[in-house]
């Protein structure tokens, strides 16, 4: 009987032997017992923490599969799988009992759930969409310019996770604006091609619209699309500014067109597919991420276990016409960004250590690149160096190493599509989640949530972007316990970038406000409501797709 090597990691291996005893006895065995009241629950959990990156159907992606058949063959029981989710593993599964996000008992009623048969989870119509969908202001009915003085287009929006709702914070005065109830666990924030809205997405598929020129900035409709979801995004081309938005759903995996300003759903696609490459057939081929085009009506979406970016067109939605160019890519698809020119789209395969890369001009795939271990930029950094040209940088989740890929294969082809710059952060591990710049800044800036050590995970690496060396390491001040650093952002003008103290949804935290130039901590943003606060998405930037 094999073990994996994660997890003797964490247990000795007089525990692993003990282990390994009570797996061959159960091998055989049935599942544990469950109530029905305990299924339910279970289901929950798994569909609140594991989903993601496991399936809903459990046959994984991102995380490996955790079906029972799966699960017997590595000899997993009940106690094995309870090491794995209290402790995590050093390839970025995040250690759910150690962190205290679940307790003992719910870790044990997960370990057993998932030595049962996934539940057939429930599909969704247009009918059901519609019954959830309310619109709190009509369009006729909103300012036609704004109703306050505050710079707006320099607003962050900050996803308070755990608590299902959105802060909007004036990046001038760094004063709370409103809070916006929105859906569970959102995921993240888009602008409108006018920035005057921003659009989030929750895990639980709930999509809302919040317009920034009330005189309270609020939310003016909301609409569930599906049962979990982590993508959105609007119309940007020239005609279609705030017309439409895209929701791309994990499950139903599916995609949804929806009016720009009141959410109402006008069309659903489904997205089950065939792998690229084996063309055996997926049901759950989810949708990860969406980029908007700035040069066609196209939203570029990444069906992430089929391996294929969809370019669809939504030029002629409102005829019923949806017309898709599927380009065979890479798998799994998670999250990804523009070059600087906005005509390639960089996404990463993060099984295969590949980041894709589409040319959205020509609608083919230009290139496959291989870089480190579970590659994980989130958009990835942009920079204009002085020896490779235009590059574009990816962190990884699985090693400390950042990977700079040349990205102008016109002005500088010798470089294009080439990883050309190594670097490290320090430690040992990965964890990395995001990277970021600013044309204005010379620095780039890199976080390590998900690295078990709790001095890397609470810390932030700064870089010199034109050497690539380390400048400083930020610490989250130690008044602060048990959180992480995540999620870095710039403001409108690239003078100040923000950090995220992330914590548990029991206690309040902070969002630390930096100076960029001399990386002195220059604000405290606290307050009760600073409560699992992760993302926070600058209008302006979100706006024009500055990262």
């Amino acid at each position: 009987m094999k073990v994996s090597r994660s997890l003797t990691t964490f247990l000795s291996a007089a525990t692993v032997a003990s282990f390994l005893t009570v797996a061959v006895t159960a091998a055989n065995a049935g599942p544990p017992p469950l109530t029905k009241e305990e299924m339910k629950k279970a289901s929950q959990i798994f569909f609140d923490r594991c989903a993601g990156c496991h399936g809903m159907l459990r046959k994984g992606a991102t995380g490996p599969a955790l079906t029972p058949e799966a699960l017997k063959k590595k000899g997993y029981n009940t106690e094995v799988l309870e090491a794995f989710i209290y402790n995590g593993t050093p390839g970025g599964m995040p250690d759910w009992g150690k962190q205290g996000v679940l307790s003992k008992s719910e870790i044990n009623l997960l370990a057993r759930f998932l030595q049962h048969e996934p539940p057939s989870p429930p599909e969704m119509s247009l009918a059901d969409m519609k019954r959830s969908w309310k619109v709190f202001i009509p369009p006729e009915k909103r300012p036609k310019r704004p109703q306050h003085n505050l710079n707006w287009k320099n607003f962050f929006g900050v996803i308070l996770r755990d608590v299902g709702k959105v802060a909007i914070v004036d990046g001038d005065t760094k004063k709370l604006v409103n809070i916006v109830d929105t859906g569970f666990a959102v995921h993240i924030l888009r602008s409108s091609a006018s920035g005057r809205y921003m659009y989030s997405i929750g895990r639980d598929g709930k999509a809302t619209v919040i317009d920034l020129w009330l005189k309270k900035p609020d939310k003016v409709a909301e609409v569930k699309t599906c049962y979990d979801a982590r993508s959105i995004d609007t119309s940007k081309y020239h005609g279609y500014e705030d017309k439409y938005a895209v929701i791309g759903c994990y499950w139903p995996p599916s995609f949804v067109v929806v009016d720009g300003e009141t959410l109402e759903p006008k069309k659903i696609v489904s997205t089950s597919s065939y792998y690229y490459d084996t063309q055996e057939f997926v049901r759950e081929a989810r949708v990860a991420s969406i980029v908007s085009s700035h040069y066609d009506p196209i939203w570029v979406l990444n069906i992430k276990e089929a391996g294929q970016v969809w370019l669809v067109d939504y030029s002629k939605v409102d005829k019923g016409t949806v017309k898709i160019d599927m380009i065979d890519a890479e798998r799994y698809l998670h999250d990804g960004g523009w070059d600087l020119s906005k005509r390639y789209f960089l996404v990463a395969a993060n099984m295969r250590n590949t980041i894709v890369v589409i040319d959205t001009k020509d609608k083919e795939l230009e290139a496959l690149i291989k870089v480190g271990t579970k590659p994980h930029p989130g958009r990835g950094a942009n920079i204009d160096h002085p020896k490779y040209g235009p590059i574009w940088c990816t962190g990884h989740i699985g090693e400390k190493r950042v990977a700079c890929i040349g990205t102008d294969p016109e002005g500088h082809p010798e470089y294009a599509w080439k990883v050309v710059k190594w670097f490290n952060l320090p430690g040992e591990g990965g964890g990395n989640l995001f990277i970021k710049t600013h044309p204005n800044s010379k620095y780039l800036l890199a976080d390590r949530p998900l690295n078990p050590d709790p001095e890397l995970k609470r810390s932030i690496f700064v870089f010199d972007k034109v050497t690539f060396k380390l400048v400083k390491t930020l610490k989250i001040p130690s008044k602060y316990k048990n959180v992480r650093a995540v999620h870095e952002e710039f403001n409108e003008d690239g003078s100040e970038f923000w950090i995220s103290v992330w914590g548990k949804k029991d206690y309040p935290t902070a969002i630390l406000v930096y100076d960029a130039k001399t990386l002195k901590l220059k604000k405290e943003i606290t307050g009760d409501w600073v409560r699992t606060p992760t993302g926070k998405f600058n209008v302006t930037n979100t706006m024009k797709d500055i990262y």
